[in-house]
């Protein structure tokens, strides 16, 4: 098949779809693989790179009439002005293959109908063992709790680790980390890492086993979490009771904290709100929170999305697309999980399959034939 990688234009976004290094696999299964000039250069992959591993460059437009499979990063929200036009010219029964945002409607979505292409959305990969090596969100939010470790310690005006010294002790920074998933694990190994004293709290009790084994401290809280967890080991989202009552035992743990990160997101819902201006007001002048939620409404009630704001003398930080800022590593896990997904569509024979009865593809592909796969997905995707 004839597969190709667009250069990504979102202003926010460095990472490339496909990393060279997995070129010379696709060429010798028998893909032709077309690459848009300077595609890998935000990510410091560069055009000889890919060239001398077997792709072809070839001009944006052309490549959008020849491929047959098109991987991308942003196929949904893609943020690039008249994408959904570009992609109109995309032959009829092209397989797209990116993340889709496939909770909400996108232009984009509708030119897939029209164009009887076939959508995946690879945010929708179910957690179960064969498709760990496919799973896009936890490759993302691994560097995601990465970065927003490193962001927190820049940004608190202390030291991490404790530091004896002639002129008097350092005590270490004191890390709390509210939500412990992907994202809050990373975090929690990072912050350890760098010196800090880590404690750490989830709704699902059965986190906890892993918290202890990095070293950190589960904070208990006499909360009843006999329902908190939710499909593929997700949290799941809980009435406005439950949060009340959560934030009136948080606020006394975020008093004796330095740094907070915040990572309850819940896939295709707005993210809860933990942390409350009344808790921010309480908390210590010069404490941090690294709101990692906030592109879905954020953990903390005035963090701002792509903004670091100081309010009542904290300074809340609001990252986006923290992956993207690690485009190099981050394009290189990205490339893995989709090339994984990409053979799995295929037959034992090397013929494409596309098997409606395969978990995998059944759960990511949203937009086929002319609409949405089911009606569910229909209504959700505004088609």
């Amino acid at each position: 098949m004839i597969l190709g990688i667009l250069k990504e234009l979102h202003p926010d976004e460095q990472r490339v779809a496909l990393i060279p290094a997995q070129v010379p696999k696709l060429v010798k299964a028998g893909h032709e693989v077309l690459i848009e000039p300077g595609a890998g250069l935000s990510a410091s992959y560069t055009d000889d790179q890919y060239t001398e591993r077997g792709a072809t460059l070839v001009p944006r437009t052309e490549l959008l009439t020849r491929v047959q499979v098109l991987f991308v990063l942003r196929a949904g929200a893609n943020g690039a002005p008249g994408f959904e036009k570009e992609l109109a010219t995309l032959s009829e029964g092209t397989l797209v293959i990116g993340m889709m945002d496939p909770y909400q409607p996108h232009l984009v979505f509708e030119t897939y109908k029209t164009r009887k292409i076939k959508a995946f959305a690879l945010e929708l990969i179910p957690r179960i063992t064969r498709a760990q090596s496919m799973d896009v969100l936890s490759s993302m939010a691994n560097l995601a709790g990465y970065k927003a470790g490193l962001l927190a310690a820049a940004t608190l005006p202390k030291m991490f680790p404790m530091m004896m010294t002639a002129a008097g002790t350092v005590v270490p920074a004191k890390v709390f980390i509210l939500g412990v998933g992907v994202a809050g694990l990373q975090a929690i190994a990072t912050t350890k890492r760098l010196g800090a004293v880590v404690s750490a709290y989830d709704v699902r009790p059965a986190v906890k086993d892993q918290v202890l084994s990095l070293g950190a401290k589960f904070v208990e809280m006499p909360l009843d979490t006999s329902s908190s967890e939710g499909s593929g080991g997700y949290a799941k989202a809980m009435d406005e009771d439950f949060y009340r009552k959560q934030r009136e035992l948080l606020t006394g743990v975020l008093k004796e904290t330095d740094v907070v990160i915040t990572t309850a997101a819940i896939p295709g819902k707005k993210s809860p709100v933990l942390i409350t201006e009344e808790m921010v007001k309480a908390m210590a002048p010069g404490s941090v929170i690294i709101d990692l939620a906030v592109e879905r409404g954020g953990n903390c009630e005035i963090a701002e999305a792509g903004k670091t704001v100081v309010k009542h003398g904290v300074t809340i930080v609001g990252p986006v697309n923290l992956p993207s800022t690690l485009a190099y590593h981050a394009s290189q896990l990205y490339s893995k999980n989709l090339e994984t997904f990409f053979y799995n569509l295929f037959d034992k024979e090397g013929n494409l399959a596309l098997d409606r009865g395969d978990e995998i593809i059944e759960a990511t592909l949203i937009i086929a034939d002319g609409g949405a796969t089911n009606p569910e997905r229909q209504t959700l995707l505004g088609l």
